[in-house]
């Protein structure tokens, strides 16, 4: 049924009532915890976009944008798992929401796969197509 948040035990007893919510004891770990969480759980494929997305260069706030997803969520995730992203300061990433056909016609014309590198990932019904381009001197 329920499980203990800090070691995933399911020996657990009734511990009292806080804000009109049932609390339970951990019998392995003593942890205290409610399970009426209130809120909304995020699918994981947005938490591995963000943290992607996050890893390429684009700012939280870029990342709520695209997504839909708050830069405090994203914030959380990246301290979360420890993300690190690479120092570079060559490149700088930009990058576009484009759907199946603006792709095929991105790619169409080669000026736009020269000198930079380029990932696409699906989002949802489009694709978004990052590129990272050298900063000009």
């Amino acid at each position: 049924m329920k499980q203990c948040p800090n070691c995933s035990s399911e020996k657990y007893i009734k511990a009292g009532i806080v804000s009109n919510r049932q609390r339970y004891k951990c019998k392995i770990c003593n942890y205290y915890f409610t399970v009426d969480k209130v809120g909304k759980q995020i699918d994981d494929y947005y938490v591995n976009k963000a943290l992607q997305l996050y890893l390429e260069g684009l700012t939280y706030r870029e990342i709520e944008r695209i997504l839909g997803v708050s830069h405090v969520s994203v914030s959380n995730w990246v301290k979360k798992y420890g993300i690190k992203r690479p120092y570079s300061a060559k490149y700088h990433p930009t990058y576009k929401i484009l759907n199946h056909n603006e792709l095929q016609n991105y790619f169409l014309d080669t000026k736009n796969i020269t000198g930079a590198g380029v990932l696409v990932t699906e989002l949802g019904d489009k694709f978004m197509l990052i590129k990272w381009e050298r900063f000009r001197d």
